[in-house]
């Protein structure tokens, strides 16, 4: 791929998913500035990656499979540093006291309901989830993630099992 080609397809990637690389770095970085940081990281590794793109794989899965790679790093790098408690999507605990998204008042308070739970999770299940919310199909997260779709769709259903058993009120339909 030429220089221009390159550019051009970057041009492109970022226009197509620019805003969901910004929402994986909000959701893998709470400082602002290191978040800034790891957003330009991705965009910086997306741009040199694309010099060996072939078309063996769809846009979508190179740029995720770029943008997941660089956010795990950044996960780990940050990780070795501070050592923050996360836990896979069936040890996550929820504090009874927590509101429910039904005692919210806004879509948005239950979006960050959700988003600080999705925090606690390890890296590997954040990065699924954040793909699942993203819209990003089972299979395509199982390119991007390196595991199966049936794993994918597995962690997926737990998640939500996991938020109905916790906040659905008495008598709502399962």
């Amino acid at each position: 791929m030429t220089e221009a080609e390159q550019d051009q397809a970057f041009g492109d990637a970022i226009a197509r998913f620019g805003g969901a690389l910004a929402r994986l770095a909000r959701a893998c970085e709470a400082d602002a500035d290191l978040r800034r940081d790891l957003e330009q990281d991705i965009q910086v590794a997306l741009w040199q990656s694309l010099a060996s793109f072939d078309g063996r794989c769809s846009l979508s899965t190179w740029v995720w499979r770029v943008a997941h790679n660089r956010a795990t790093s950044h996960i780990m790098a940050r990780r070795r540093h501070t050592r923050q408690g996360w836990a896979n999507i069936e040890d996550v605990e929820l504090p009874a006291e927590d509101p429910t998204p039904f005692e919210q008042a806004t879509n948005e308070q239950a979006a960050a309901l959700i988003g600080s739970i999705i925090d606690r999770l390890d890296p590997p299940d954040r990065q699924i989830m954040l793909l699942y919310l993203e819209g990003v199909a089972a299979t395509e997260i199982g390119e991007i993630t390196g595991v199966s779709a049936d794993a994918v769709a597995t962690k997926v259903h737990r998640f939500k099992t996991m938020l109905t058993r916790r906040y659905a009120r008495p008598g709502d339909a399962s």
